[in-house]
């Protein structure tokens, strides 16, 4: 990965800062494991697993968790 794309968490509505919940959540896997080929090769397992997109939900609901914070939504 190269080039920035984070230039802050700051967000205009709570549903924009869902929306980077999600990129944060994409980006890390990204980061993770940086083969396309790879990733789409698996998608197809964790697709069909329930105890996966249960994890894969609880990462966007951390990374929602952390955009939330900064930006005060809970005031």
């Amino acid at each position: 990965m190269s080039g920035t794309w984070l230039a802050t968490l700051q967000t205009e509505t709570p549903e924009d800062g869902w929306n980077l919940a999600v990129k944060l959540s994409r980006m890390g896997v990204k980061a993770t494991q940086p083969s396309d080929e790879v990733r789409t090769r698996l998608r197809s397992v964790y697709a069909e697993d329930a105890d996966s997109l249960i994890a894969s939900s609880q990462v966007v609901a951390m990374n929602f968790q952390t955009v939330a914070a900064a930006n005060n939504y809970w005031r």
